[in-house]
């Protein structure tokens, strides 16, 4: 009898993966745009502990992704708003649009990352560049630009996004158990950097309002290719009731459907 794929793993079958799965080094293509926004719109998507930062910045990621060993790059992205918790500045995304499966899965399950299967696309012609997110026929976020020179390296840098991970009650009646708070830190390395004369175009979806968060100001636009490599911890508890109001930033609200 030959190997059963679906048995048990060894030990360093399950050690390999766990590697694989957290902490494996990328690198990605990136247009990554940072713009101003109403201090009221940020407070209001923070769940508690989470609380706004002193600037209302929300950031905004679409990437090509090469995860090597053979396999095909992949389309992610990131839509978040700049949080505190603590004294601790980080990112709180509110969707993580990306292109497989695997991405998708393994990001929720492991970190709590509300990521979904979306069209991202990333696009260069010249010093023309072009990325966009698009679900359920929608085209909600855009950003447009041209690329007008050489940037300054960013230094190696940690960065740190904040997610909840919860498990739906199969009953209906909230969660399985309480949340956790996972600060997710991400090393990261560049190795080139363009400046972009460009915009940040949010147009309206029922599933992922985004432009309820509107570009009051924009800070900068750049393309860049950088290494990441993350760690997640889990920080503590929190009460339920508290992430419960928020969990339609995770999970598609359908009861929007029919709606004017």
């Amino acid at each position: 009898m030959g190997t059963i794929r679906y048995g048990a793993k060894s030990p360093d079958q399950l050690r390999n993966r766990e590697l694989e799965a957290t902490s494996v080094q990328t690198w990605a293509t990136t247009l990554t745009a940072v713009y101003e926004t109403d201090p009221d719109a940020v407070a209001a998507v923070l769940p508690r502990p989470l609380t706004p930062s002193p600037e209302p910045l929300v950031r905004v990621t679409i990437a090509t992704v090469d995860i090597g060993a053979g396999r095909p790059p992949f389309g992610a992205g990131t839509f978040s708003v700049e949080a505190m918790h603590g004294d601790l500045v980080g990112g709180y995304p509110l969707v993580m649009p990306m292109t497989t499966e695997q991405a998708v899965v393994g990001g929720r399950e492991t970190f709590g990352e509300p990521k979904k299967l979306a069209d991202v696309t990333l696009q260069r012609d010249g010093d023309t560049i072009r990325g966009w997110f698009a679900r359920m026929g929608i085209t909600f976020v855009e950003i447009d630009g041209r690329i007008v020179g050489e940037a300054p390296l960013t230094p190696d840098r940690k960065r740190t996004d904040f997610y909840f991970k919860f498990l739906l009650d199969p009953a209906g009646k909230g969660f399985d158990a309480d949340p956790s708070l996972v600060h997710c830190h991400r090393e990261e390395k560049t190795r080139s950097v363009l400046k972009v004369d460009g915009e940040v175009i949010l147009r309206e979806s029922k599933f992922d309002p985004v432009a309820d968060l509107p570009v009051r100001k924009l800070r900068w636009i750049e393309f860049a290719e950088r290494s990441s490599k993350q760690y997640g911890e889990i920080i503590r508890i929190v009460p339920g009731e508290w992430i419960r109001p928020f969990v339609h930033q995770r999970y598609d609200d359908l009861s929007v459907i029919g709606t004017d």
